[in-house]
């Protein structure tokens, strides 16, 4: 069990829910990899879609809590009117905060993402700005008030993994808030990685969605964010230049004894 500021969750992993087939396999992939909480980009949400149709139909609620994004918003502003109305739509103070930099790339606006944070700090929200993998940029979203931080590990849909250990690092040792690596990750090595450098949780999409099993993927992942976490609780031995003999060398057979 971890907490994102009130809330407590049983699952490390974050997983999305755009770019599946159908709102079927999506539920399913859901349920293979026993995540906790789900993002939901507000434009998805169609409020007026008859019963049983609508992508919030197929999110088990009961289990599942639901994380708003601002995906799509280019300035600070738009992106604090669509936390506003995902507040008011879903009952949730919940937002995965998102304002980009680049059409392109991708990126986010460092600028616009803390802009916006602190607005929505103000006004009580539980914000998770999704951000680059700056320390400086993290500890500061941070000391405003921000209840987690996800550095990207990549861009968005690249499925590169982890491009910056380093960064990480300096992050997670700074870090007063939970860290949740955010974007980039392409297979279960990458979420084991990402778990086992000490991060609190993985956020993915399109690593689950647009694999060619979606659901064993999903599966995979579940797999792999718990034997990363595992394994940075056990504490991995230190690396060594030369081998180290795991058996004793004393009492082999012909060895001579005095």
């Amino acid at each position: 069990m971890w907490k994102i500021g009130p809330v407590e969750l049983e699952s490390r992993l974050i997983v999305g829910t755009g770019r599946y087939a159908d709102y079927a396999t999506m539920q399913a992939c859901h349920q293979a990899s026993g995540t906790s909480m789900v993002t939901v980009a507000l434009r998805r949400v169609d409020l007026s879609a008859p019963q049983g149709q609508g992508v919030l139909d197929f999110i088990d609620r009961s289990r599942i809590h639901l994380l708003p994004n601002t995906a799509g918003c280019y300035t600070a502003e738009d992106a604090v009117d669509t936390a506003r109305l995902a507040r008011e739509l879903l009952q949730t103070d919940l937002v995965k905060l998102e304002v980009i930099g680049c059409p392109d790339t991708l990126f986010p606006d460092p600028e616009g993402t803390l802009e916006a944070a602190r607005i929505l700090v103000r006004e009580g929200f539980v914000v998770l700005p999704y951000c680059s993998d700056d320390p400086v940029l993290c500890r500061r979203l941070a000391e405003i008030g921000c209840a987690a931080v996800m550095p990207l590990a990549a861009p968005i849909g690249s499925g590169l993994g982890i491009r910056n250990p380093t960064n990480l690092a300096i992050i997670l040792e700074q870090a007063t808030v939970p860290v949740i690596v955010d974007a980039g990750v392409g297979t279960a090595s990458d979420a084991a990685v990402a778990m086992e450098l000490g991060v609190s949780g993985v956020l993915m999409n399109t690593a689950i969605a647009g694999a060619q099993d979606p659901v064993r993927m999903a599966r995979a992942m579940r797999l792999g964010v718990e034997a990363g976490r595992e394994a940075f609780l056990a504490g991995r031995i230190e690396r060594r230049l030369y081998a180290t003999a795991s058996s004793p060398l004393h009492g082999l057979l012909g060895s001579s004894s005095r």
